[in-house]
Formats: structure tokens, sequence, C-alpha cells
């Protein structure tokens, strides 16, 4: 499922252009001038997308949304970024968006840590660092877009689980990798709602698929011959879940073991047609990189600056106000299931 090791999307509608009624398509990444403070109309709309990896169905509908919001406030558009998800594999994009000056990094971190210093050195060349999906730590970035809370997440997660094996049994975690910020949160919180409220389900296992499709394939082969007596797996990353699913659906497992977690519509449809998945659970990517480049338009203009109880337009998805640790909340999890999957397309 990866693709090439840097893919670039441009889209550019200029302020000075629209006022004439001339379009103009800007082929490199304008913003030679930095990300401003205050810039109001004068500001450097150039937005860099840095996903924590290509190839990943559910960063490219992120991209889609991100997209869809710069060409609505008439900025500039570009996605770069790595094959693998590795810790440090982001950090050269990182660099290249500080040296370009464009107005505002949008990041999906792949650690907490190991970025900190090459998005510093970013900050210092006056570009905005906004955080979506996965967060650095707070010091390390001028907001982060929540796509839900991490209790909210964990929580609907064990719920489905325990709702599709009798709340008992042994069940498995096979997240992305062992450094992803987000998955690790919501693991840990899977790992206290089943202590406090699901006695008998028994979590024998975390495995690390490194959102790779392959890899994770295989991890989910592994832990069914691991553990026979497996009830049901856990999968909160989309390239996780939908490779689960595509292995259970050819094997003596489909209909024996659950599984569920964290998938888009389009990926984890045919397996929700099929019977190998019942429900599982993600809020809208596209909305989530929507909400992430109206912010970092918002920071680039000075309409916010990131401090608890500003607020913001974010288009068609209405108002938003920045909550604690310089976070914004798109929403709530939502289920799909046989019911209601037909109706979505992403």
């Amino acid at each position: 499922m990866m693709f090439a090791m840097q893919r670039k999307r441009r889209i550019a509608m200029t302020a000075a252009a629209l006022a004439v009624g001339v379009t103009l398509l800007v082929t490199g990444c304008s913003g030679s001038t930095g990300g401003t403070d205050g810039g109001g109309d004068d500001a450097d709309l150039s937005i860099t997308m840095l996903p924590k990896n290509l190839g990943n169905p559910y960063f490219d509908t992120s991209t889609g949304g991100a997209e869809e919001a710069t060409a609505e406030f008439g900025g500039t558009f570009e996605e770069v970024g790595p094959s693998d998800a590795s810790p440090t594999s982001q950090v050269q994009y990182i660099q290249t968006a500080a040296q370009q000056g464009v107005g505002a990094l949008v990041i999906s971190a792949n650690d907490t840590e190991a970025l900190c210093d090459a998005l510093g050195e970013a900050s210092d060349a006056g570009v905005k660092i906004v955080t979506f999906d996965a967060d650095t730590n707070p010091e390390c970035r001028d907001l982060f877009i929540n796509q839900a809370t991490a209790e909210g997440i964990a929580k609907i997660q064990v719920d489905l689980i325990a709702e599709q094996i009798g709340d008992a049994g042994q069940i498995a975690i096979l997240s992305a990798t062992a450094n992803a910020t987000n998955q690790n949160a919501w693991i840990e919180m899977m790992e206290e709602e089943l202590a406090a409220n699901h006695p008998d389900i028994e979590l024998v296992e975390t495995v690390y698929g490194d959102d790779d499709d392959q890899t994770s394939f295989d991890k989910t082969a592994a832990l069914l011959q691991t553990y026979p007596e497996l009830k049901g797996i856990i999968s909160p990353t989309t390239v996780g879940v939908a490779a689960a699913a595509r292995y259970l659906s050819t094997s003596e497992y489909k209909g024996q073991v659950a599984l569920t977690g964290l998938g888009t519509p389009n990926q984890m449809r045919e397996y929700v047609e099929d019977g190998t998945v019942t429900a599982f659970a993600l809020w809208n990517p596209a909305d989530l990189g929507y909400l992430a480049a109206f912010a970092a338009q918002a920071l680039i203009t000075g309409e916010i600056t990131g401090e608890e109880g500003d607020s913001f337009e974010a288009g068609k998805l209405g108002s938003f106000e920045v909550g604690e640790g310089a976070s914004v909340l798109l929403g709530d999890p939502y289920v799909f299931d046989a019911e209601n999957i037909g109706d979505f397309d992403f």
C-alpha cells in the first residue's frame, strides 16, 4: 500500500488573483516569506501537510479534507512525507518546510519527542506548527487538532469488542508503531477500562504492525496461532484493522474471532457486508484534515494564538474553541455497522 517516497499536491488561489478574476496555478511551494504573526491579508497561507506516512488510506482522506479547506481560504497546499512511519522519518520534511519558509506545517507525529528539535527549528523560522491525529509534546507545537478524546476512543473500542464476545474471553490488540503517541494513549486507557469494567476479558498481548499492511496481516496470523482461545482483536489503526479483516475473511476464524477498531467505511465495507466484522468506529478523517488546515490559517493570520479560549471559524464545520493544552477537539467517535456503512464514502 506504500507509494513513492514523496508525493506532492498543490493547489493555489491567491487573494490578488481573485481580486482581478485571474486564477494562478502555483507549481512550487510558495512561501519564501515564512509564517507571520498577525499577518492578516498579507499572511503567507502556504500549508504543508506531513502525515505519518504516504499511501495510507486514512491520511489520503485527511489530506483531501485539508486540500479542500486550503482552496476555500485561498492558500497554497503541499503534501509530503515518508513511505514508512518510523520515529525519525519525518525529520527531513520538517527541515525542508523550515527552509522553504512555509506558513504552517500540519503534521501527524510519528513520535512524541523525536521530532521536537526539528519542529523547534521550523518554529524559530516563523512556521506555525499544527499537529493532528497524533500529537507531540505540547511545547513542540502551536496547536493540536484532536480527532476525539483518548477516553472516548478507548471506551468505544472496548465496548464494541465486549459486546461482540459476550464480555468474556481473551483478546489482543494490533496497534500501529510502538512509538505512536495516540495509539499508546488509547491502549493505556483501554487497559484501564478493561480492568475497571470488564473483569472477564483478558488482554493477552499487544502487537505492532507498523502501519504496514503485510506486517499487520502477518501479526494477525501469529496472534491466532499463538492464542488458540482468542475471542477478539482490537486494532486502533486503519491499516491494521483492514489487514486483520482481510486475514480473517478467508480463514477458519471468520465468524469465530471478533474484530473491531478504527477504520474507514470504504476500507471495511466488504468485511462488514460479508460478516467478518460486525462494527467498528472512527471519526471523519476528512473533517479532521479540514479542521487542521483552518486552524493553521487562523494561526498564520493571527486570528488565534493557541491560547485557551481562543475561537475561530472552520468553514462548513462552524466555530471551534481552543481548549486546555492548546488543543481543539473535532468530536466524538462514530460507530459503523451493516445498517449505516452504505451511507458513507470515505
